[in-house]
């Protein structure tokens, strides 16, 4: 095991630890594994780790399988049959043309500042990450269904809804966090002021329930509006914090799914109910969006220490900047005890952002949060592998390297 996890650490792009709580002591023996008793600095045990995820998210019961067999980050880019996967960036925006046309389309507004300002992410710069995920899991799901080539216009609907909400809820999260730069220039309320920037988001997402509304389908408008509640749940529960230390993980990882997870998986599962009515492939669909999504925003939480700003399009350490502990630095207090105090008082001392930042890159805690992003990913994979192989099925599983690789 030793040796997979220095395979797995040569193999990923992370920086490396430092240097190790106890000079002279040999490294864990596992990416989520236990010193020896004796390290006073001991890392969080495995098995309290799987009970927090799985006290969390119930569904989440083959991480440790996983582990004891999953050698490298890359965890699925070939075929049983040796050929490459489809790229699914590439794959999904066949579906996607004029995907941001047609979201000006639904904003549809008269006054020039509004429109200035609601139309300003819109612009094609983003990744347009939900939306082909969405698409993918459309085509996936009717293929698995009736074997249908056919992308049905209420499901690229969705794919166009998801896109909205999610920058509604970057315009609101700016005004919160006072943020000044996003996608590598300023932000809606940096321009207009924050005032203007909370009823620009608030007019997103009014075209965007207008557009879902259109879509006719009771149970669709159920799982969509979800994921608004999700999203002001998770922007409470980042507002806390928890002493206890599995308590604290618990609440990251919940607040993770809220923010980020709840938004992917929901789309997903709407597209299935779209496409057929079974509730298994509902699932499947839901239980892929939610592995995948949280996955997704473990990475996020980890470019933040090992990016650059220029990469990012946003400053780094953010997080930190904002009070917030997020996987890597959870990781790491379970190396350096002390960070706890800086934790609970939010980073909020001179001197407290740069501390733990050095801390967390003295530590294993980028290592540790991007294996648990690769468990999720496995995860992902798993559930996706349920249904008929065809070209998206198989974009959906190549997508899941690609969130684990990605560098902004």
């Amino acid at each position: 095991m030793a040796m997979r996890w220095w395979c797995w650490r040569r193999g990923c792009s992370w920086r490396p630890a430092v240097r190790s709580p106890r000079p002279g002591r040999p490294g864990c023996a596992g990416p989520l594994g236990t010193r020896a008793a004796s390290d006073t600095r001991a890392q969080m045990p495995y098995f309290s780790l799987v009970k927090t995820l799985t006290s969390v998210f119930p569904n989440v019961h083959s991480i440790s399988p996983f582990h004891q067999r999953t050698p490298a980050v890359c965890c699925c880019s070939q075929t049983q049959s040796g050929e490459k996967y489809t790229d699914p960036f590439k794959l999904g925006w066949r579906d996607l043309k004029g995907l941001y046309e047609d979201i000006r389309k639904e904003l549809c507004i008269s006054t020039k500042e509004l429109k200035d300002m609601s139309e300003y992410y819109f612009d094609g710069k983003g990744k347009a990450f939900r939306p082909i995920i969405v698409v993918l899991m459309a085509r996936a799901c009717n293929i698995h269904h009736n074997n249908s080539r056919d992308m049905q216009a209420s499901q690229r609907s969705v794919a166009l809804i998801a896109e909205m909400i999610h920058t509604a809820s970057l315009v609101h999260d700016d005004v919160i966090d006072d943020a000044s730069s996003r996608r590598g220039k300023h932000t809606v309320n940096k321009i207009w002021g924050e005032k203007k920037a909370v009823l620009a988001g608030d007019l997103i997402l009014s075209a965007a329930s207008i557009a879902l509304a259109r879509i006719g389908n009771t149970a669709v408008t159920s799982i969509l509006t979800q994921v608004i509640e999700d999203l002001v749940r998770g922007e409470f529960l980042q507002l806390g914090s928890k002493e206890n230390e599995n308590e604290r993980f618990a609440h990251y990882l919940e607040k993770t799914f809220k923010k980020t997870a709840s938004l992917i998986a929901n789309s997903c599962k709407a597209v299935s109910v779209l496409s057929c009515p079974d509730p298994v492939v509902h699932e499947i669909a839901y239980q892929y969006g939610k592995n995948i999504g949280i996955a997704f925003q473990l990475i996020d939480d980890v470019l933040d220490f090992t990016s650059c700003s220029d990469q990012m399009g946003k400053p780094t350490s953010a997080d930190l900047k904002l009070g917030l502990a997020t996987g890597p630095v959870l990781f790491a207090c379970q190396q350096f005890p002390e960070m706890n105090a800086m934790i609970m008082r939010r980073f909020s001392l001179p001197g407290d952002v740069d501390r733990a930042r050095q801390y967390v890159l003295q530590s294993d805690g980028v290592q540790q949060t991007t294996y648990l992003a690769q468990q999720y990913c496995h995860e992902a994979v798993r559930e996706i592998r349920k249904l008929r192989p065809s070209t998206e099925r198989d974009a959906l599983i190549q997508l899941s390297e690609s969130v684990l690789t990605r560098d902004k």
